[in-house]
């Protein structure tokens, strides 16, 4: 295998998104196929589907649209790096470039909340991201820190995920109390 650079998706926001939820890059099935979390075995869209109806079985633009629906914002933390193979283990640090997460967080007041998918996600936030927000930004935000619901992390059962993952659900009814 050769390391390829990669770049990731654009952010997936709808018109009032009150948490983001950050992976850190695509892996390759998700990239060919040009969609969040397109590995069949990633665990997210079975997560999604249950905690806002985005089923895997939906077309691929569906789910989104429930996902902003329920005012879910999705994208990762690096817009480029350089892999070798689909694992986050196998980026290479000095490759990481970040998307403009605190440009997006800024223009979207109404998020409340990150979510991050996974060690590597957490990892690369806090290093590119949280260090380069203002403190009015991080004063407002929760963070979540999820496990990761890619097939790579199997020593966490799909019903434990689930179990953490319902953080996102929680939270989301809170702000809807709260509003």
């Amino acid at each position: 295998m050769c390391e390829k650079k990669l770049t990731g998706f654009p952010a997936v926001v709808g018109k009032r998104p009150t948490i983001l939820i950050l992976g850190s890059m695509p892996g390759e099935r998700s990239l060919t196929m040009r969609e969040y979390y397109g590995h069949p075995q990633n665990s997210f869209w079975r997560i999604m589907g249950t905690l806002c109806g985005a089923v895997p079985e939906l077309p691929y633009e569906q789910r989104l649209a429930a996902l902003k629906r329920h005012g879910i914002a999705l994208w990762d933390v690096l817009k480029h790096c350089e892999r070798i193979g689909s694992g986050d283990g196998d980026i290479r640090r000095e490759s990481e470039v970040p998307n403009a997460i605190g440009d997006l967080l800024r223009k979207h007041p109404t998020i409340r909340a990150v979510a991050l998918n996974g060690g590597k996600a957490r990892q690369a936030f806090r290093r590119h991201i949280w260090p380069t927000l203002p403190d009015a930004v991080t004063a407002r935000l929760t963070i979540l820190e999820l496990p990761s619901t890619s097939p790579a992390c199997a020593m966490i059962s799909y019903k434990e995920k689930l179990h953490r993952w319902r953080e996102v659900e929680r939270f989301l009814r809170s702000t809807r109390a709260e509003g």
